[in-house]
């Protein structure tokens, strides 16, 4: 193609609103343009490299005999109500009527739209296993949509979502998907980790998250050196060992005044305590104003997730200063697990669970408890003993193999084990081998197709421009004449892009009427894997050849340079 055809609007001063090297880059290349606050537009340059990522998700689902399909992006609500999610999906969930006053949203993922689409035809487990999938676009009202493609109101996604009769059969093809997805993400070069995450909204049990790192990633991976161990944050695990501490002498509980004692820093200083030996108790509330006061050592942040995990609840936040003060009889800083109301659920970190003696808030306005001891001054059972604790660097992994660490990532596709929470909901039934009606047991798989650019860019990009992996760069070859009105150049730039084209190789030809500097910064910019300067040594038949990947030049004949592109595209 033709660089002087080619809708390539590059800038040269990147937009103060852009904060991320990939938001910056992907602007200033040319590649996308935002149309309104997080929803873009892929201009040719992008489009290119999605559709070659979009080509490699093909391929790698046709290796698992998946169906590719495409359902509507407006949905009628009435299906969302019956898995209950319009009620609890929350604000992010694009709501309207239309003239009939029926009332549709527009898709933000698909489980019940596919849910209800084979749950009306396949009626037999012989019909099963299934595999379906999609390539479209996807809708969420992020409240604070940036970093470009990152966080958006409107992206592209690949959903894949899978039927069996069992969960032997989810099992097996969750596995396949796995490796699916480990192909893909191999082929468009992208450095990744597979971590344990957070089912969140879509439900489900077993979930698992492929993670790029990358500075500009909102989402922590917690990591070891020393095993394959990797999860999110929010999932992430150390080891502990519970201890048994019953044969301890146990003090008598009293009451100390506590004034100034708002933290945990400032009652560890005022006791001459470890922030260890002390409890802290948070409390927060679930979807429908519910209350657990959750306890955990003073060295550790109560973990959101594995609460709300642990209470079964959509979601879970922090409860108003006023409304716990109302009901335990204390503000934040003085608050305990003794004498809770009966109401207030107690779930107690495993940590927690095995001090002795220990301080915490008498839920009396600057004032503690000392020598509080379990099953005397709170009762406590197993079920409400469990991790609730957000994990820190520097612990022992719970595999016991290696020392948490943290990076930064960018979460760029989830697979989730779902059985049967959406088939039920739905009334998508089969019949089984002894002729009982079960429910069909699910799965579902997501990539962020959009995303990838970002991530790629995050990954890849110097301080020239982009960098495309070669599988999935929008052009194998930038052509780049110096003066095309030099009989010489002209012919043989005419003569290489013959014959990269035979090669069976894309080119794209800078025909444009720019200085030889202009020519190159942009060819850096836009970061196509091998680019070909067409100059002085053209009479001779001479080019020279620039690998973007390796920073590495060459001067070579068109043929050599033609021979070698499968070495320098394997880059």
């Amino acid at each position: 193609m033709k660089q002087s055809q080619l809708f390539m609007p590059t800038l040269r001063e990147v937009p103060a609103d852009a904060e991320v090297k990939s938001h910056q880059l992907l602007l200033k290349a040319g590649y996308i343009r935002p149309v309104s606050a997080g929803a873009f537009a892929y201009l040719p340059l992008a489009k290119r490299v999605l559709n070659k990522i979009e080509a490699i998700v093909r391929e790698e689902m046709d290796a698992v005999n998946a169906n590719e399909m495409l359902v509507p992006e407006i949905l009628p609500a009435e299906l969302w109500q019956k898995s209950g999610r319009y009620q609890t999906y929350g604000q992010d969930l694009y709501k309207f009527k239309n003239r009939q006053d029926r009332d549709f949203i527009l898709g933000p993922t698909h489980e019940e739209t596919f849910t209800e689409l084979l749950g009306g035809d396949i009626k037999s487990y012989k019909k099963l296993p299934l595999l379906v999938y999609q390539i479209q676009s996807k809708f969420r009202d992020e409240g604070r949509p940036r970093f470009g493609l990152l966080r958006t109101r409107e992206f592209l996604m690949q959903d894949a979502y899978s039927f069996t009769a069992d969960n032997e059969g989810l099992d097996t093809i969750f596995d396949q998907m796995e490796v699916a997805y480990t192909n893909i993400f191999n082929r468009v070069g992208l450095d990744y980790r597979i971590i344990d995450g957070d089912a969140g909204a879509m439900g489900g049990s077993t979930s698992k998250e492929f993670s790029a790192p990358a500075a500009a990633g909102e989402d922590t991976i917690v990591y070891t050196e020393g095993s394959d161990y990797a999860a999110n944050l929010e999932m992430a695990k150390d080891f502990y060992e519970r201890v048994d501490r019953s044969d301890e002498e146990q003090d008598e509980m009293t009451t100390i005044d506590t004034p100034n004692a708002k933290t945990i820093e400032d009652l560890s200083e005022l006791l001459d305590e470890p922030a260890s030996s002390l409890a802290k108790t948070v409390v927060v509330a679930g979807p429908e104003g519910e209350l657990c006061a959750v306890v955990t050592t003073g060295d550790f942040e109560v973990n959101l997730v594995k609460v709300q995990n642990a209470l079964g609840l959509p979601e879970v936040d922090m409860a108003d200063e006023a409304v716990v003060k109302e009901k335990l009889g204390a503000g934040f800083g003085s608050l305990g697990p003794v004498n809770l109301p009966e109401d207030v659920k107690l779930l107690v970190d495993e940590r927690a669970a095995d001090l002795v003696n220990f301080t915490a808030g008498a839920n009396e306005d600057g004032k503690h408890f000392t020598g509080i001891n379990w099953g005397r001054d709170v009762a406590l059972e197993d079920e409400q003993i469990g991790d609730f604790r957000t994990a820190k660097e520097g612990e022992l992994a719970v595999d016991g193999k290696g020392k948490l660490a943290f990076t930064k990532g960018i979460e760029i596709a989830h697979i989730f084990k779902l059985g049967t929470k959406y088939s039920k909901a739905l009334g998508a039934q089969v019949l089984d081998s002894n002729g009982r009606n079960v429910d069909m047991v699910m799965g579902c798989y997501g990539i962020g197709i959009s995303r990838l650019l970002s991530a790629i860019t995050e990954q890849k990009a110097d301080d020239k421009g982009l960098v495309w992996p070669a599988a999935i760069a929008p052009f194998d070859v930038h052509i780049v004449p110096i003066n095309l009105k030099d009989e010489d150049q002209a012919a043989l730039a005419a003569d290489l892009e013959a014959t990269v084209k035979s090669a069976g190789y894309d080119s794209l030809v800078d025909d444009r009427k720019e200085r030889a500097g202009v020519k190159f910064a942009d060819a850096e910019l836009i970061g196509l894997p091998v680019r070909i300067t067409v100059g002085k040594k053209a009479s001779e038949g001479i080019v020279e050849v620039s690998v973007r990947a390796t920073d590495e030049s060459f001067e070579m004949t068109v043929a050599e340079a033609v021979e070698n592109l499968p070495k320098w595209l394997s880059k």
